[in-house]
């Protein structure tokens, strides 16, 4: 999409910078502040290297609702507005700061991007989808546990089996369990599913996933993992009393 649209992008692998911040860090909070300002001192260094003076984020309605003010109860503080430093030097440029989600697919659709019926992503990550620290071999898990949730449910979707989810993913419990594996005992953590219909991301209700394609993704999670997950959970939770990502 960059390309097509002709722009100057680069990628920085960051990686290490961000797992040495998050060490030992769980409280999702924290997690999300930390990111933000992590996610400001990289690009500061790099703008200072270009000369850019402005930072133009994806920043949404629902960002700056769900992290509070004065007025308003802090339900989680999104990376974009809670994380971002007092001592910021860039100048913040946010286009899309009053629209919901669907008014921002609208926009793309207007501007004819390919992205604008793909599921949204979180901002902090793969972070906010890890229960407790975010370590590399816990990202790895989830990362593994979301693509396969991600291809089946999409195949089912084409086979008109159920309808089309908003969002969609996996999220990695760091609580152990007994159970067997290849006749012998193993002791893992546990993958719940998360699937919901929303339209502007301030509500949504559980998807009406088919046992058959829960099973599918329950087998195939335990065989691709089985010696690091050995229980699947499918989460009926709607928005409130749950939000989409559980971080």
């Amino acid at each position: 999409m960059m390309k097509e649209m002709g722009l100057n992008f680069r990628f920085i692998d960051a990686s290490k910078e961000f797992y040495d911040a998050l060490k030992g860090v769980e409280d999702p909070e924290k997690k999300r502040k930390i990111i933000g300002e992590k996610f400001i001192c990289i690009f500061e260094k790099v703008a200072k290297k270009e000369k850019i003076e402005y930072l133009v984020q994806g920043t949404i309605a629902p960002d700056w609702i769900e992290s509070g003010d004065e007025l308003r109860d802090t339900i989680k503080s999104h990376h974009n507005v809670g994380g971002l430093p007092e001592t910021m030097h860039l100048k913040l440029v946010e286009p899309l700061r009053d629209l919901y989600k669907d008014e921002v697919r609208k926009v793309a659709r207007a501007l004819g991007l390919e992205v604008s019926e793909k599921q949204p992503f979180p901002g902090p990550g793969l972070a906010v989808r890890i229960i407790g620290e975010a370590s590399p071999e816990r990202t790895e898990i989830v990362r593994e546990a979301c693509n396969i949730v991600e291809k089946e449910i999409e195949n089912a979707v084409e086979k008109k089996l159920m309808e089309k989810p908003w969002q969609y993913f996996a999220v990695l419990i760091p609580i152990k369990t007994v159970g067997v594996h290849g006749d012998k005992r193993a002791y893992g953590y546990t993958i719940a599913i998360r699937a919901v219909q929303s339209v502007d991301a301030m509500t949504c209700k559980y998807s009406d996933i088919p046992h058959t394609v829960l099973d599918t993704i329950s087998t195939k999670i335990t065989n691709a993992l089985g010696d690091k997950i050995n229980r699947i959970v499918y989460d009926v939770t709607n928005k409130p009393p749950g939000t989409v990502e559980w971080e």
